[in-house]
């Protein structure tokens, strides 16, 4: 299980990442697109890194439930 750090991390990080995409697409319009861009792709970024954490998350409780169900089954 992730802890509440790796998490603000995970989603911090592609917030960052998504910002700085979006500031760069928009600074080829102008410098009002790439305050949008920026802000635009800070929330995409979010959204991402969260629906990563809680794929993340899924997998990580399927696979510990797979192991535990194979090791009773020997």
């Amino acid at each position: 299980m992730r802890s509440r750090f790796e998490t603000a991390f995970s989603r911090a990080k592609y917030a960052a990442i998504g910002a700085a995409v979006g500031a760069a697409l928009g600074g080829i319009v102008g410098r009002n697109a790439a305050s949008t861009g920026g802000a635009v792709g800070g929330l995409v970024g979010a959204t991402l890194g969260e629906a990563r954490v809680t794929a993340g998350s899924a997998l990580s409780g399927l696979r510990e439930k797979a192991t535990d169900q194979s090791s009773t089954a020997d």
